[in-house]
């Protein structure tokens, strides 16, 4: 399976544009999925530098209603006529980041006949699977890290109903694509046990001391025990990426804007 990371943070080379958002483009052995749009068209223009054609993209998946990875809705609905996109049956709720700023998607986006919601769990066929993991219990407890929405009138810590992660079955392996892991990196793999996991850990507000970090030193000892191979990218931050990379190896690698890898 091929990955090309149509948006992230940071340019693989100084010819892609980069913004804080993620999308990233999936071809299995059967299957041409775009995952996130980023923030923005501007990932469209990454595609077309990579030799991606948009307008063959058989489905595409929204991991969270955030602005940063569905900014680009709108651009891939013009680019390509006919894949559904599949979201979480909670998005379109109300969004806030740490100081209040609205940060959910376009309500104007409603109006397309291509959303397709799902519930806790959608068995797209026997390669690909979405899952929220909703009603799973947490191992390790939920950080809002600051980020609310909106329930019975008033601004409360975003539960993140409305996440989802795509699971991609393919030569006896399981491949694990996230966008923002915001219920929490350690209880996603607790939960799903991939082979290989593709996306952010959002730890870019964690704060690395000359004493270190006790959240980044119990993520990399529990992510390190899974026989797991890791590319992360866009939420987790330059500084805390490079100190759980120091701690956990040739495991941990980054995945940035332009960059296609293999797996």
């Amino acid at each position: 399976m091929k990955i090309y990371a149509l948006m992230e943070n940071t340019p693989y080379e100084p010819q892609f544009a980069a913004e804080h958002g993620l999308s990233l483009y999936l071809e299995t052995d059967r299957h041409k999925i775009l995952f996130d749009t980023g923030a923005s068209g501007a990932f469209a223009d990454n595609a077309e530098r990579l030799g991606v054609d948009l307008s063959q993209v058989e489905l595409a998946i929204l991991s969270h209603d955030h602005y940063d990875h569905g900014g680009g809705i709108a651009r891939f609905l013009e680019e390509n006529d006919h894949a559904p996109i599949y979201l979480s049956s909670h998005a379109f709720g109300r969004r806030f980041d740490a100081v209040g700023k609205y940060i959910g998607i376009d309500p104007k986006l409603r109006e397309s006949g291509r959303l397709r919601f799902v519930e806790d769990v959608l068995e797209l066929d026997d390669q690909l699977s979405l899952y929220s993991c909703n009603h799973q219990a947490k191992k390790y407890p939920l950080d809002s890290a600051g980020l609310t929405e909106e329930r019975d009138g008033e601004q409360k810590p975003d539960q993140f109903l409305h996440e989802q992660y795509l699971m991609v079955r393919e030569k006896g392996k399981k491949v694990l694509i996230s966008g923002c892991s915001h219920k929490g990196i350690l209880n996603i793999m607790d939960w799903l046990e991939p082979d290989v996991l593709i996306g952010g850990f959002h730890f870019m507000k964690q704060e690395v001391t000359p004493q270190g970090n006790p959240v980044l030193d119990q993520a990399a000892h529990v992510l390190r025990a899974h026989k797991t191979a890791y590319y992360t990218c866009h939420c987790t931050g330059q500084e805390p990426f490079q100190y759980l990379k120091e701690r956990m190896g040739d495991q941990l690698q980054y995945l940035a804007s332009g960059q296609v890898i293999e797996v």
